[in-house]
């Protein structure tokens, strides 16, 4: 309680989200690969980007572990795999990187 008799709510801050994994780490560059993003402070969740490409869909199964589906992309080789929350984006490492393959 506040001194003046008032309740007081303490909230802990927002953690930017952490990309520690990738699995697949390697997809077609056609897209449509099921990627499972595995790190932290994945709750609330609002977006999941594949180097510059959004996904349409991302299923967060808990604030470590989050599901999408690889969108298609311009070229083969590593892209960053991003996870957006209100917190902000998460930063690229090496370990959140998914290596595109093939032709489109």
């Amino acid at each position: 309680m506040h001194p003046a008799g008032l309740l007081c709510a303490v909230s802990s801050p927002l953690r930017l989200p952490v990309v520690t994994g990738v699995d697949p780490a390697s997809g077609s560059a056609g897209g449509g690969d099921t990627v499972t993003v595995t790190g932290s402070g994945f709750n609330g969740a609002t977006g999941v980007s594949f180097g510059s490409a959004p996904v349409t869909d991302l299923a967060a199964a808990s604030d470590t572990q989050l599901t999408a589906t690889s969108p298609s992309a311009n070229a083969s080789g590593p892209v960053d795999v991003t996870v957006t929350t209100a917190a902000g984006t998460s930063a690229i490492s090496a370990a959140d990187q998914l290596t595109y393959s093939g032709g489109i």
